[in-house]
């Protein structure tokens, strides 16, 4: 496992344009949005970065930065690249992406799989890397918005030992943190669906807390006074309770995603027989606020959901 010290109070300082060299390495991020654009900024500093989106526009946004090529299709963006990073919504999407990239991606690409994709879609990737000679690494990152901005991701990475140091530094430009989990893909999205039931506990804790407390007549606010500075304060609870105090619900993470991913969880979680109500009602307040109108709000729109019995 490796650790490293960010200065600037855990801020990575913005990438400053600079003039690449010839032998610059060359990596293809395949996905712009929430988590991709940033990852692209920060990857620019020490490679030759290309991109892709869906929307067209999010990857246009990115080439107006000195090392950042926007491209029309996914296999324009990896033809000669020597890492391929995958920041998609889920494993269909990953996969009809990839198989759109198929006809440039070259026989021992590293290809760093970043998104959420659960513990059923891996071994498809798995095939996939299989049939076209890629390296793949199972690398599900820990962290929304304002983490990926500054280069501040956990990343949980999962693959052959082998090739490890051509990963490396990627995982090195976009997180504080890497954490081998195994030798073999698949590992670490299993150990993603696991922090996820635990980050949406916390998420609905405090929306139902302060929900609570203003529906007996108290002052919310109080809620995150008594707790702040306390065992139970946490930076990610501090973030949370402001924005649902303030009714502030610019996504870092929204709910439709929330949703999707506990949706993962309660699936993985049935087909290994583990209990997780929980989790299991956070889906359904997913699903309630998304119904509701909030899907592409943050996930702290928990706060939204109507009531079930409404």
């Amino acid at each position: 496992m490796k650790e490293r010290t960010v200065k600037n109070g855990g801020r990575r300082p913005a990438a400053s344009p600079v003039r690449k060299p010839m032998a610059q390495k060359k990596v293809a991020v395949l996905g712009t949005g929430i988590i991709g654009a940033p990852v692209a900024r920060n990857l620019r500093a020490e490679f030759a970065v290309s991109a892709w989106n869906r929307t067209p526009a999010k990857a246009a946004e990115l080439a107006t930065l000195d090392g950042v090529v926007a491209h029309a299709t996914p296999a324009e963006a990896v033809a000669g690249a020597d890492v391929v990073v995958t920041v998609l919504k889920d494993g269909p999407a990953v996969r009809e992406v990839m198989e759109a990239a198929a006809p440039a991606l070259a026989p021992g690409t590293v290809w760093i799989q970043l998104s959420t994709v659960g513990a059923d879609a891996v071994g498809g990737l798995v095939d996939f890397a299989e049939r076209h000679g890629l390296v793949l690494y199972d690398a599900p990152v820990q962290g929304t918005r304002q983490p990926a901005e500054n280069g501040q991701l956990v990343v949980l990475a999962a693959g052959p030992e082998a090739a490890r140091e051509r990963a490396r530094p990627v995982f090195d430009a976009i997180g504080s943190r890497t954490v081998w989990v195994s030798p073999e893909p698949g590992a670490a999205s299993r150990l993603k669906l696991a922090l996820n039931s635990y980050v949406f506990a916390l998420t609905h804790g405090a929306a139902e807390s302060l929900a609570l407390a203003e529906g007996l007549g108290v002052d919310p606010a109080l809620v995150v006074d008594v707790i702040a500075g306390g065992p139970l304060d946490s930076p990610f609870f501090r973030a949370k309770a402001a924005a649902m105090l303030a009714g502030a619900y610019d996504p870092s993470f929204s709910v439709a995603n929330a949703a999707k991913d506990a949706r993962l969880v309660v699936e993985a979680a049935g087909a290994a027989g583990v209990p997780v109500d929980v989790t299991a009602a956070g889906l359904r307040r997913f699903e309630r606020a998304a119904a509701a109108g909030h899907g592409d709000k943050d996930m702290a729109a928990s706060r939204l959901a109507p009531d079930a019995a409404a």
